[in-house]
């Protein structure tokens, strides 16, 4: 069986490992290390757990171990696709070369540039980062890349899923062509395998498991059950996952639950902890130092469950996570290996679930077919939807028996008052309406009256008898003037128009008691006027003008 100190690595390095605790290398780092050291590209596939970190770490430093860093040119960079797995890269990096004097920078977001630039500045051995980051100090001149001897890619297929390809691409035209390349990855997705055939020279490819497969050490169950309304899932998928929690008792010692959404993770976190359970969230929109403290706090035993979003699928090297729970089935089939690879490590036992509805059947049958073997099915525990499905609809209740309202804003008593008033307007309008169907509808112009020097009021004009209607002996009523000329078919829905009456009165427009149906006051001049072309002016007002026309 082969040793650490078989693989030809530094004294030094072979010292830390031993405090470390460690004898023998995993099979990726038996292979690797040894095509490492003698300055070849490697192509590492292997599943999540596997011992990646350890295996381009230690030949960096022996490689490393001779060389002084330059300003602002680093030797060696590692990229990693998230915050947490540059950290975790990071504290490798400390305890295998903590014997040397090797220098390291940890470029990442969420940290004050000033702190990083410093670092560069004295010049690193090894330098850290995630891409965003990287390319953020490039950016502003303060870093080079044409110094780098060795190039890692960490977490390839993750780098993929989250967009990262572009800018990889980028880094790498940055690099020196001469560099010698380690490129990690648990999966080789089309675009992975295309990058690794254009930056790789002679790449020693090395495959110590079948891409893509969860650890024999990992019990997985899958939990299938119907909700009983849709928009009732959310809430009995969480009371589902409390019961399982609860089934496992003493044996889930820690725990992480996967959601697939920000907001969901913060939901499952607070519902948790309202329900007596130790719970923090952590997920890519929060404050790096919550993240740090989360994660310690998670560690240290501090924190019992630990509600994730992927950001925490990849790189969280947490020995004695005991469960790992998928509130929501990924949607990406390589994401259910990189979740519950987080338990089972380093050969201890470990148990996955994975709470499923049937809208989730396309993605069961999708990780069914990455993993080329069924995820075996479990039973929902008994009592876990009891008074789950009827909650919302308590809330939907009180809120409504609370303060019921219409569509408009208002409640039932103001409605109803408003709703009396057109009852008035029936009795006091309908006779006009009557009336005005019994007159003939015409249409007549005539020129508009020029104003004297008196302008007349409103009430006189609608008084002072038309021409036409003392011809014809039409009756001087207001309801009925000048009204019929302009109607071509009477309204039958007067229900406003005592809400006008009342508004016009309010104002103080006429204090006689008298109510006028029909528009008020603010009815439009030229509404009030009949447009009728006539030969004669025999029967016009003396004040008015000639109103004919010539031809």
């Amino acid at each position: 069986m082969t040793k650490f100190s078989d693989l030809a690595l530094d004294p030094r390095v072979l010292k830390a490992v031993a405090e470390a605790g460690y004898e023998t290398p995993t099979p990726i780092q038996a292979q690797a290390i040894p095509h490492a050291l003698q300055g070849k590209d490697v192509l590492g596939i292997a599943q999540t757990g596997t011992g990646k970190t350890a295996s381009f770490v230690l030949p960096m430093v022996t490689l490393l171990g001779q060389g002084r860093a330059k300003a602002r040119m680093p030797r060696s960079l590692v990229l990693c696709p998230t915050r947490e797995l540059a950290a975790q890269v990071a504290e490798n990096f400390e305890t295998y070369a903590k014997y040397t004097k090797l220098t390291k920078a940890l470029l990442i977001g969420g940290v004050s540039f000033g702190e990083q630039d410093k670092l560069i500045d004295r010049g690193v051995d090894v330098l850290i980062a995630t891409p965003g980051r990287l390319l953020d100090h490039h950016e502003r001149g303060k870093l080079l890349l044409t110094g780098v001897q060795i190039m890692v890619v960490d977490e390839a297929d993750r780098m993929l899923d989250m967009g990262f390809i572009p800018d990889i691409e980028r880094i790498f035209s940055l690099t020196p062509f001469t560099r010698q390349t380690f490129f990690y990855s648990a999966t080789m997705a089309p675009e992975i395998e295309r990058i690794t055939n254009t930056f790789l020279s002679n790449a020693v490819k090395i495959e110590v498991a079948r891409q893509a497969t969860a650890s024999l050490t990992i019990e997985q169950k899958l939990i299938q059950f119907t909700p009983s309304r849709k928009d009732k899932s959310f809430a009995e998928k969480r009371a589902v996952l409390r019961a399982l929690i609860k089934a496992e008792g003493e044996t889930c010692t820690n725990a992480i639950i996967f959601c697939n959404r920000k907001m969901d993770v913060d939901v499952v976190s607070k519902s948790l902890k309202q329900h007596g359970f130790n719970a923090s969230p952590i997920h890519g929109d929060l404050d790096q130092s919550v993240r740090t403290k989360t994660l310690d706090g998670f560690r240290d035993g501090s924190v019992h469950l630990l509600v994730a979003s992927d950001v925490a699928a990849r790189g969280l090297d947490i020995p004695a996570v005991s469960h790992v729970f998928n509130f929501d089935v990924p949607s990406h089939p390589e994401d259910y290996v990189h979740r519950i690879g987080r338990t089972g490590r380093a050969g201890r036992l470990g148990k996955a679930y994975s709470i499923a509805v049937p809208s989730d059947d396309k993605y069961i049958n999708a990780i069914e077919a990455l993993v080329k073997q069924p995820i075996p099915r479990g039973e929902v525990p008994e009592g876990a939807l009891e008074g789950a499905s009827d909650a919302p609809e308590r809330a939907r209740e009180d809120r409504s028996s609370a303060s019921p309202r219409s569509r408009s804003g208002r409640g039932p008593r103001e409605r109803g008052s408003r709703e009396d008033k057109p009852v008035e307007a029936v009795s006091v309008a309908a006779p006009v309406v009557e009336a005005a169907a019994e007159q003939p509808v015409r249409v007549e112009q005539t020129a508009r009256p020029e104003r004297t020097e008196r302008p007349r009021r409103e009430d006189d004009r609608r008084s002072e008898p038309r021409g036409e209607q003392r011809a014809e002996g039409r009756p001087d009523s207001r309801f009925s003037e000048g009204r019929s000329e302009q109607r071509h078919e009477p309204r039958a829905d007067t229900r406003n128009e005592p809400r006008r009456d009342d508004r016009r009165d309010y104002r103080g427009g006429r204090d006689n008691g008298e109510r006028v149906v029909g528009m008020g006051d603010h009815m439009p001049d030229f509404l009030l006027r009949s447009f009728a072309i006539t030969t004669s002016t025999a029967d016009e007002p003396e004040d008015a003008p000639a109103t004919g026309t010539e031809g």
